[in-house]
């Protein structure tokens, strides 16, 4: 559908992996989450959310390379949110055991949902008049565990490093609102 992110991963699975099953493996396991059936996929509509593989192809010149097309409905990202986005298409399947190689090359996104970026409010002039620091770059770290902290912790843990010298803090890319 025109209303669909899509997305050209070029794929090489492992030995004994049909290019069908591989493609089909990276659509599910970069929206719903997994490559096999659980029981909990009853307690959802997972037709409503579930990436799927409409396309695949070989590619010429090259042994057991193939690029696979992926559709993702609206319903799957967090409106405005790039992270979120690129999280769930490309946060954790390139690790998966049915590929030997994988590889982003292109992404479609609707113009219905790129409109939800606003963008940044202001630019860099603002945040160094905001913080005073001007004449160097901004120096910023992750918190880290990325998830597990408690908010009084995750709190401290952000004091300690403004405390120690750093501009700001931010959190890390697999935590979403």
């Amino acid at each position: 559908k025109d209303t669909d992110i899509l997305a050209a991963f070029r794929v090489t699975p492992q030995p004994g992996v049909p290019p069908e099953e591989a493609g089909a493996a990276v659509a599910a396991e970069s929206s719903t989450g997994t490559w096999t059936t659980v029981w909990t996929d009853g307690l959802t509509s997972l037709d409503r959310y579930k990436g799927r593989c409409y396309h695949i192809e070989p590619v010429v010149g090259e042994e057991n390379q193939y690029i696979a097309y992926v559709a993702y409905p609206l319903d799957l990202f967090e409106e405005g949110s790039v992270t979120n986005m690129f999280t769930s298409i490309v946060g954790n399947v390139f690790g998966f055991k049915a590929l030997r190689a994988l590889r982003l090359e292109d992404l479609r996104i609707p113009t219905t949902y790129s409109k939800t970026f606003l963008g940044p409010p202001h630019g860099i002039q603002v945040e160094r008049d905001k913080l005073n620091k001007y004449g160097r770059p901004f120096l910023g770290c992750t918190i880290k565990p990325k998830l597990g902290l408690s908010a009084k912790n995750y709190g401290r843990a952000c004091y300690e490093c403004l405390r120690g010298g750093l501009d700001f803090t931010k959190d890390d890319e697999n935590v979403n609102s």
